[in-house]
């Protein structure tokens, strides 16, 4: 199972929200590259970037540090939040990064999604975002009328080369109360595509947890951020 250690980006910072309210911020990290360097250090050699702003408002305030993170270190990289035009997908891919996530776009317009997969095959991540097991969009701003799960059917009915789906529980994320492991369930069973479990990975039995689902890999915030988790300690049992 592979490991993501999550940074999200807001105004340039490094910070952590509680189930994507922007009212509930903390800072970790004036720069975001030095976090990055810490988790690499620990030896991970993966990093999952969250554009906070882009996610909210389609901004790209923080592009210039994703850019240094990923030429700093020399990690595989991805990185959602904003993503919703063929440009944006280009420009990240262009700054090194390895898969750019794409989820409110995706949504509203499955088909153009689904032919930006094809372009761009095993390049794009499909982000499911869910409330009480509905799509959530817009930075978590705004809840649909569509099962998480009807959603990664569909795009896997459209397009044979999405890389994975980040299927992220709202409700756990952040708040260190351990994964939704039946929603996960669901997801798994619902789609071929690999699934990456993210919101409230907390303890080394959560990832003993989705270690024995078969989960294709997990991300981690909040939970290493406040050292619940230590990320040499989770490698050691997930050698990457």
């Amino acid at each position: 199972m592979q490991i993501w250690p999550a940074i999200d980006l807001r105004g340039g910072k490094c910070v952590r929200l509680q189930q994507g309210d922007y009212n509930r911020e903390t800072v970790f990290a004036d720069e975001p590259a030095t976090m990055a360097a810490k988790w690499q250090e620990a030896g991970t050699r993966y990093l999952h970037l969250v554009d906070l702003d882009g996610a909210r408002d389609g901004s790209q305030v923080n592009q210039e540090p994703i850019r240094r993170i990923v030429q700093e270190t020399g990690l595989t990289c991805q990185v959602g939040g904003g993503v919703r035009d063929e440009e944006t997908i280009r420009r990240l891919l262009d700054l090194g990064l390895e898969r750019v996530i794409v989820g409110t776009r995706a949504l509203r317009d499955p088909s153009w999604f689904a032919a930006m997969s094809e372009k761009y095959p095993r390049r794009l991540v499909l982000g499911i975002d869910a409330r009480d097991g509905m799509v959530a969009t817009d930075g978590w701003l705004e809840t649909s009328t569509t099962p998480a799960t009807e959603l990664a059917q569909h795009i896997a009915t459209l397009s044979q080369n999405v890389a994975a789906i980040v299927y992220t529980d709202i409700a756990r994320d952040g708040m260190l109360s351990g994964p939704n492991f039946s929603q996960l369930a669901e997801m798994q069973t619902a789609t071929s595509i690999p699934v990456v479990a993210s919101g409230g990975v907390t303890t080394l039995d959560d990832i003993d947890q989705l270690s024995k689902m078969n989960t294709h890999a997990a991300i981690l915030g909040r939970a290493l951020y406040e050292g619940q988790l230590d990320l040499a300690e989770v490698l050691a049992r997930c050698p990457q």
